[in-house]
């Protein structure tokens, strides 16, 4: 057996080193997927090329793969039984690089490796989702928007006596932090401690990550495996223990592996989303006033704006499915094996779709048909809570700071398929 950091170093070298030196090749030569996967440049100018891509056809086949940015084609291949979630195998790697990635295998709970319900498939994700779902009901969404509001109230209060706050670090990423780790029944004291492991997590879902990157992933998902591990042995151990993931802990429903992936998955997932929501959010209100004067007179189109923001800024840009047998697509035939690239920021702006696509528009009648969070069986289960959160921090933002503008230093976090900002520093008034 290889030692820790040598292995770690063999799996990066397979999993992220190969596609580094081959994707920059492939996407010179013009290769529509791997300019896709590689990102876009200049925030912004992605959208440009979602264009490009769609005036190519409905589903674009290329050495890589197939890619598409359009609205339909996503939708029906998210719905396609016959399209499954990517994993390792799927790669195209060699039996004797397959082989090496199982003896290297750190069985972390990395949100993009199985038994994470966002790359599972039936039966395995119907088990891990169906318990974890109790969760995120209507009512229990209901049930949590007191709360949420309280926490904002709280953020915004405490922002007044920051000397420079920061709309990030200060609160789009607080609210959501603190949502879901109360849901888990985290302690308050560690939520710092979360925000990190997010953030290093995050790029995770990046293909081609520099070695630094990849490390400083595994070195926060082996913490945040030992912390989840010794805080679920002490909620099995507590009769008193009341939060929503205390009967799941307990029930036995889920393996400890199992519980501690899908816990993490939440913990990333459950606020990296949602922060970038909240931050580009605030970004496309404050570039757009007039959109902002039509929801101080009308407060009740708010939730509609959260749909708006999620389809003009969206904080997934992308996801990928494999063809499990040989399909057609949109008059398009993909063999078994492909794999397909979901330009989801490229079909919320699909002009088939939605008018005047490139407009940010709160008042838009159709705005919900944003594919932001997915769909079909992998639709994002914490959709609704990232809605509700959007809500309730967006208004009480600009209700209680009627004059916050931003100040000079935005930082764009530089990801490809999580969309959105590092750094928002701000003048409240």
């Amino acid at each position: 057996m290889l030692p820790a950091a040598l292995a770690t170093r063999v799996r990066w070298g397979i999993m992220h080193g190969l596609p580094r030196r081959a994707l920059p090749r492939r996407a010179e030569r013009g290769d529509r997927m791997a300019q896709m996967l590689l990102g876009y440049g200049e925030p912004g100018s992605q959208y440009e090329v979602f264009d490009a891509l769609r005036a190519e056809g409905p589903l674009v086949r290329s050495e890589v793969g197939a890619t598409t940015a359009d609205h339909a084609v996503c939708r029906e291949i998210l719905r396609d039984a016959r399209f499954g979630t990517v994993q390792t195998a799927d790669f195209g790697f060699p039996g004797p690089l397959l082989r090496i990635l199982e003896l290297t295998d750190p069985q972390l709970p990395n949100p993009v490796e199985p038994p994470s319900m966002l790359v599972s498939e039936p039966p395995a994700h119907t088990a891990y989702r169906h318990p974890i779902a109790r969760t995120f009901t209507p009512r229990s969404i209901e049930q949590l928007t007191g709360r949420a509001r309280t926490v904002t109230v709280s953020l915004l209060d405490a922002m007044a006596e920051a000397p420079a706050p920061d709309l990030v670090r200060d609160f789009a990423a607080r609210l959501p932090v603190t949502m879901i780790g109360r849901l888990l029944g985290l302690p308050e004291e560690d939520d710092d401690y979360m925000l990190e492991w997010g953030e290093a997590a995050a790029p995770l879902l990046d293909p081609g990550l520099a070695w630094p990157v990849y490390r400083r992933s595994q070195v926060a998902l082996t913490g945040l495996r030992e912390y989840l591990a010794a805080h679920f042995a002490r909620v099995r151990a507590d009769p008193d223990a009341d939060h929503p993931f205390a009967l799941l802990a307990s029930s036995g429903e889920l393996s400890d592996r199992e519980l501690i992936a899908n816990a993490a998955l939440l913990i990333g997932a459950g606020f990296e989303t949602t922060v970038n929501l909240i931050g580009n959010g605030i970004v496309d209100l404050l570039a757009h006033p007039d959109q902002l004067a039509i929801l101080r007179e009308r407060p009740e189109l708010w939730p509609n704006a959260v749909e708006e923001v999620l389809r003009f800024s969206s904080p997934i840009q992308r996801t990928a499915r494999v063809a499990r047998e040989d399909v057609e697509v949109a008059g398009v035939r993909i063999g078994r094996g492909t794999m397909v690239s979901l330009q989801l920021a490229g079909a919320n702006r699909d002009p088939k779709v939605f008018d005047r696509p490139n407009e940010f528009d709160v008042t838009r009648p159709d705005a919900k048909k944003n594919v932001s969070f997915g769909y079909g069986i992998h639709a994002c289960i914490g959709a609704a809570l990232a809605r509700m959160e959007g809500t309730v921090a967006l208004s009480g933002l600009f209700e209680r700071y009627p004059a916050v503008a931003l100040s000079d230093g935005a930082r764009h976090r530089g990801l490809s398929t999580l969309y959105g900002y590092a750094a928002l520093p701000a003048r409240l008034a």
